[in-house]
């Protein structure tokens, strides 16, 4: 978010802490805004554009740091610059995995259960008992929420000299950080170092599109069968609704030219008969593509560049991954370091002047999440290598 941006944002009507914060987490990361704060806020934002621009000078930006209020004040811009890099970075994570929320850092169970639901029994007698049905726990799965961050420490020479740079440049740097974060995280999940994950996609689970083909219409139409082909625990269909297809950026022309075409080429039914069809592009409609760069980074010692994978959408209740974020900090939080010195005429010192020991100036970001694989029936994958 540009500075500007950011104070039209604080200066609209409805600037409220859900429209600058969003609703998760907001009480718990700022203080209450009411107008008076928010009206200070805004000048401290207007003052420092104005610098930046070359409206101001740099001294006058230098005595505000002096006063009391300015550091917590910076501290709230900073803090938003961090949410909307972190924000606009494009994770496409959430489109096939769950996002959730725990409460602490012990370990958390998501438990599934089956039975029921299933197709009814034959017809019951006249004065017939109606037959009883149980119903049953799967294995529970489990993870635990983790800290990530880093600190960032800069020198008051820096501040003086560096025409705001540091500032300028730091949040956004951090939310890319965490955003970039997520991502990695999530594509962990489910890829390993040589494509997709060996213990999620096994012949066991019946994931795997057979003979693991390299992404076209025809290994896309296989994959979608055998999706489309589980049954759960009591052997009845699993409906899916919509399904993302998830790849790396080596493949980002295939999947765009194959769901992009008006008309595609397939054989009958989809089988190996000669009969060629001509149809409407249907996948345009059925996929949605999501490129992961983290795919071929993660998948660094085979087939990087050519996994590819099916997930039915994480909200139809039995998602194949989940992350989870703390309640209260579901999104990252960047904190900048009190000062540890008074001046010996009496009164504190503004973190603006430095560490005592020093004179560094650091910011720390916060990020705070963690996940699991969970049901392997929701995902098919290929390692691409056509064997």
């Amino acid at each position: 978010m540009k500075m500007l941006e950011m104070l039209e944002s604080i200066q609209a009507e409805n600037a409220s802490v859900q429209a600058l914060f969003g609703k998760e987490g907001a009480g718990v990361r700022s203080r209450q805004k009411n107008a008076a704060y928010l009206n200070k806020l805004a000048e401290a934002a207007r003052l420092i554009a104005d610098v930046r621009s070359g409206a101001r000078r740099e001294s006058t930006l230098r005595e505000a740091m002096t006063t009391s209020d300015f550091p917590n004040l910076f501290g709230d811009i900073l803090d938003r610059q961090l949410l909307a890099a972190y924000r606009a970075w494009p994770k496409t994570w959430q489109n096939y995995a769950k996002r959730a929320r725990v409460r602490d850092f012990r370990t958390v169970n998501r438990h599934s259960v089956y039975g029921v639901d299933q197709v009814l029994s034959p017809v019951v007698a006249e004065k017939g008992e109606y037959p009883a049905a149980a119903m049953y726990e799967n294995t529970p799965y489990s993870y635990a929420v983790k800290k990530y961050g880093r600190r960032v420490p800069y020198s008051w020479e820096t501040l003086i000299n560096d025409d705001l740079g540091a500032f300028e440049d730091t949040p956004d740097r951090l939310g890319i950080a965490a955003g970039r974060t997520e991502e990695k995280f999530v594509t962990e999940l489910f890829v390993d170092a040589s494509g997709p994950h060996a213990s999620f996609y096994t012949a066991g689970n019946a994931n795997i599109v057979t003979g693991n083909p390299v992404l076209s219409i025809a290994a896309l139409q296989t994959a979608m069968t055998v999706l489309g082909n589980q049954v759960d625990e009591q052997g009845e269909p699993i409906v899916i609704e919509s399904v993302e297809l998830v790849y790396g950026p080596a493949l980002e022309v295939t999947a765009m030219n194959i769901l992009n075409a008006l008309q595609i080429e397939v054989t009958e039914a989809g089988g190996t008969s000669a009969q060629k069809l001509i149809a409407q592009n249907w996948m345009k409609s059925a996929l949605r593509p999501n490129k992961n760069p983290y795919i071929p980074l993660v998948a660094s010692s085979a087939n990087g560049a050519t996994s590819w994978f099916l997930f039915a959408n994480p909200n139809n209740g039995r998602p194949a991954l989940e992350a989870g974020f703390l309640r209260g900090h579901e999104e990252p939080e960047v904190f900048m370091k009190s000062p540890n010195a008074r001046r010996v005429g009496g009164g504190d010192v503004d973190a603006f002047n430095g560490d005592f020991d020093t004179d560094n100036i650091e910011y720390k970001v916060r990020h705070v999440l963690g996940g699991t694989r969970m049901d392997p029936k929701m995902t098919v994958g290929s390692n691409g290598s056509g064997s």
